[in-house]
């Protein structure tokens, strides 16, 4: 079940039918990633918002209009990077883009890949005994919930550091430091519900270039490439320990969040409908299209982007799912 669908608005959706042709995306990234060439060097970054010249032509290749459409602004809408001179031209891009990001489900970045258990990589270290672990496994059996290292670090004293620095081990990633967290500045990294809906909790940004995005007790790959596709930032995942982890994800959550809207869609159709609809009312300077696990998140740009965040009230959220 998609785990938007607590909040449908399937009532505010029109089917239509998909287009004849579904035409690819152009090769380039869209404005404001770092742009690569084929062989994968980086090749700089632009903000969001950023662009030079005062004629566009359309970035549907197989559009023929021509000049036809001279009453249409040509600095909006922009979707990845490109102009559309028409919601016709807006509607077969978007069509492609959610066909390429619907095939990416169960991409090798979302398959399952053994870990050592906890209390193996504990008892390996030489943190544990094998007597402390029988009874932390045997508490964790009789109660019926609660993660291992919740029951060393209750019942047989472990230190909550050692048990942060030994998932640290088990996922092959850093434990982060929280230090400052500036919970208002980096809220435009992502929707509010990604951070509640995934326990993401946004750190820092290094130099302008660098996200460190936290997690409790697990990594979200797809979440942190998702959000490395969006923000055109590189983005380093790591763990933070649960005693400052979970009173800085409730500051977060408190904070002010970019406007987000959520819709459940009935069909592929009705989600390339939704999102193109979107972009023709917002005519956004800017706009992209990521997947995250089974919903496609949709971020608006109302204003150019000047700083490797945008401004929390210049950015407009769409995050769809599709129903069964």
């Amino acid at each position: 079940m998609p785990i938007l669908s607590r909040r449908t608005a399937a009532d505010r959706m029109e089917r239509t039918s998909p287009d004849a042709a579904l035409v690819p995306l152009l090769d380039e990234f869209p404005m404001g990633r770092r742009n690569t060439d084929s062989a994968g060097r980086t090749l700089g970054r632009n903000f969001p918002g950023a662009r030079s010249g005062l004629f566009e032509t359309c970035a549907n290749p197989s559009c023929d209009s021509g000049w036809l459409h001279l009453w249409r602004s040509r600095s909006t809408p922009i979707f990845e990077g490109g102009w559309n001179c028409s919601p016709e031209c807006t509607a077969i891009r978007m069509h492609a883009a959610v066909r390429r990001e619907m095939d990416g489900r169960g991409s090798s970045q979302e398959s399952y890949r053994h870990r050592i258990p906890l209390g193996l990589v504990m008892l390996e270290q030489g943190w544990i005994s094998s007597s402390q672990l029988r009874k932390a496994l045997d508490a964790q059996k009789a109660a019926g919930s609660g993660r291992l290292g919740h029951w060393l670090i209750r019942q047989q004293g472990i230190s909550e550091q050692l048990v942060t620095k030994a998932l640290g081990l088990q996922w092959s990633c850093p434990v982060l430091p929280l230090g400052f967290h500036d919970a208002e500045a980096l809220a435009p990294a992502m929707p509010r519900l990604f951070v509640d809906a995934f326990g993401a909790l946004p750190l820092r940004l290094a130099a302008s270039q660098l996200l460190y995005l936290g997690f409790e007790d697990r990594l979200d790959a797809v979440l942190a490439l998702a959000v490395e596709r969006m923000t055109g930032l590189r983005v380093e995942s790591g763990l933070v320990q649960g005693s400052l982890f979970r009173p800085a994800h409730t500051r977060m959550l408190k904070t002010s969040f970019p406007p987000v809207e959520l819709v459940e869609a009935v069909s592929e159709p009705a989600v390339v409908h939704v999102l193109a609809r979107a972009i023709e009312r917002v005519r956004p300077v800017e706009s992209r299209l990521v997947r995250v696990h089974d919903c496609l998140w949709l971020r608006m740009w109302r204003r150019r982007q000047h700083g490797p965040l945008p401004a929390t009230e210049n950015v407009e959220d769409l995050i769809c799912s599709i129903g069964a």
